[in-house]
């Protein structure tokens, strides 16, 4: 009875011994697996880093290259106009010249009346086109005022003398018309009393000029 006493103090005590062992080795595993993932995390951060690291240079250099463009085309952005309007100063050139070297007063207006309607012609390329503003009606969106002048038709706020053309670029206002509007003339509500002698008295004597009231 003893010896069985005994023998299960004995496989207590080796129960008691076995026991924190378990709980120790799965304590192990866990911190093992943890490392392994916080090492699989920190090589995606290292990774993401690296690339937000590429993607930001990348944008600095694409900010560099569209600075740069924007210079360039800054520069050259009327490169087309210009080509449009070197004929017209060659025009103008060789109508100066003509003209200092005693040119008839008509061909030289001629001349330059040719190099006005080609340098119209390069303008409406371009999208510039004049306003219609002679014999219109007065518009503020379009026409600027600078007089007015007094109607011969009575006709009243229309356009009758552009000082200053105006122009629209690809239809919107790229600068007013300068004209002197019409204004109807006004007539006087007055009117004048005609009066006779007759009507200035009542009688006049026989005996003398002056009149009797």
């Amino acid at each position: 009875m003893d010896q069985e006493r005994e023998e299960a103090k004995a496989s207590t005590s080796d129960n008691a011994q076995e026991s924190p062992v378990a709980p120790t080795t799965e304590l192990e595993s866990m911190i093992s697996t943890l490392q392994a993932d916080l090492k699989e995390r920190t090589a995606e951060i290292d990774s993401l880093n690296d690339r937000l690291l590429r993607l930001h240079a990348e944008f600095e250099n694409y900010k560099k290259r569209a600075a740069r463009e924007r210079s360039e085309f800054v520069r050259f952005a009327n490169e087309g106009l210009i080509l449009e309007l070197l004929p017209v100063v060659d025009s103008l050139e060789h109508a100066v010249g003509t003209a200092r070297c005693g040119g008839e007063a008509q061909g030289v207006a001629e001349g330059v009346d040719i190099i006005l309607r080609l340098f119209q012609t390069t303008l409406e390329k371009v999208g510039v086109k004049p306003i219609e503003a002679l014999g219109h009606e007065f518009d503020p969106n379009f026409h600027q005022a600078v007089a007015q002048v007094e109607s011969t038709d009575g006709r009243d706020n229309i356009a009758i003398e552009e000082v200053r053309k105006g122009y629209l670029l690809e239809g919107r206002l790229l600068r007013p018309a300068m004209v002197k509007v019409s204004k109807a003339k006004v007539l006087s509500s007055g009117f004048k009393v005609q009066s006779s002698e007759e009507d200035q008295c009542e009688t006049r004597s026989p005996e003398s000029d002056i009149c009797e009231l």
